[in-house]
């Protein structure tokens, strides 16, 4: 057994190993090889992880997709660290799910574990005794239990319904003993976890937004429809109006174009500040719009994302600020201006 240090031995054997050290700075070069050699390493893992995944990894995850409650996430220390952030991914991907303290649950809060749960407890060892009572409780309850770990004989392992094994692999940590690989592995198999399950319940781009609504992703998510100017805002007009009655039409409604329709209300082209400029000349108040417009305007369906748009509009070829948004058969049912984008925190 290893002898415990006591509250302040420790950190007077460090002061006197510092002091004992010169202050030699480490050259740049040795932080490069200690970095790729831990992502190395890590990598290795992973490799190894996934080339080990076998049936048993599928039989986890229809567990889990029959869950009717919630998937309670559970690890002490490193792992602990890594079941808060599976817990969010699975969370934010559709899956209910919550972290457990696996301490705090053998003082009242294995109450939070009910009927219709599982539990999916994390420990590299599988011998981690602050997941005892969990454990326990879970057996009591007839609840699911998948566990993480790299020992098939372990506790944990032996009692879990469904185990998924780590493979043997090196620490990054020069001394092979921080929580490094390890809990790289464990991160990536609770991240494949998630995802295979967002798979089997079809969770969409949608779904996603809905659970995300805020910040510079939630933006991203936005559909175009519920950023769009529509009805009499939209600046529409057919081929035969006369310029002067055009200008004034652009300058009222603001967005710097004319959508110009046909007789059956079908966008066919559009009327820009450029085309005006373009046009310029001593005859331009006696034309008519439409042999000013661009045609075959760029458009966009309602339901399409608002990043898809802002890459519509930022197209390398001809950047454009405003985009009519048209149903199935080219009817413009609103605009959107590059300004919309701004405001909701796209561009």
């Amino acid at each position: 057994m290893t002898a415990r240090l006591g509250p302040y031995q420790g950190y007077r054997l460090v002061l006197s190993h510092a002091a004992s050290q010169p202050d030699e700075p480490v050259p740049a070069r040795a932080d490069l090889d200690v970095a790729r050699r831990v992502l190395t390493t890590e990598a290795n893992g992973l490799r190894s992880l996934a080339a080990g995944l076998d049936d048993t990894f599928g039989r986890a995850v229809a567990l889990l997709a029959a869950v009717t409650g919630r998937i309670v996430v559970s690890g002490m220390g490193k792992s602990g660290h890594v079941a808060h952030k599976v817990a969010a991914t699975l969370a934010s991907t559709g899956t209910p799910a919550l972290f457990v303290h696996p301490a705090e649950a053998s003082h009242g809060d294995l109450g939070m574990i009910v009927q219709g749960d599982a539990v999916l407890a994390l420990s590299n060892s599988g011998e981690t005794v602050e997941l005892a009572d969990l454990v326990a409780h879970t057996r009591r309850f007839a609840l699911p239990l998948v566990a993480i770990t790299a020992y098939a004989g372990s506790s944990l392992a032996e009692a879990a319904d469904v185990a998924l094994l780590l493979p043997r692999t090196a620490e990054a940590c020069p001394m092979g003993l921080a929580p490094t690989t390890s809990t790289t592995m464990q991160m990536a198999l609770g991240d494949a976890l998630a995802v295979a399950l967002l798979t089997r319940r079809g969770f969409t781009a949608t779904d996603f937004g809905r659970f995300h609504p805020g910040g510079r992703l939630g933006a991203r998510l936005r559909r175009v429809r519920e950023l769009m100017h529509t009805g009499g805002a939209m600046p529409l007009a057919q081929a035969h109006l006369p310029m002067d009655r055009a200008l004034l039409l652009m300058t009222e409604k603001r967005f710097g174009c004319l959508g110009v329709v046909d007789d059956q209300g079908r966008i066919v082209g559009i009327l820009t500040d450029g085309d005006l400029r373009r046009a310029m000349g001593p005859n331009l108040l006696s034309c008519q719009v439409g042999e000013i417009m661009t045609s075959m305007p760029r458009t966009i369906g309602p339901e399409a994302l608002a990043v898809e748009a802002l890459h519509t509009m930022n197209a390398p070829e001809r950047p454009i600020t405003a985009l009519f948004v048209v149903t199935a058969s080219n009817v413009p049912v609103g605009i959107l201006h590059i300004h919309d984008l701004l405001r909701a925190g796209l561009a």
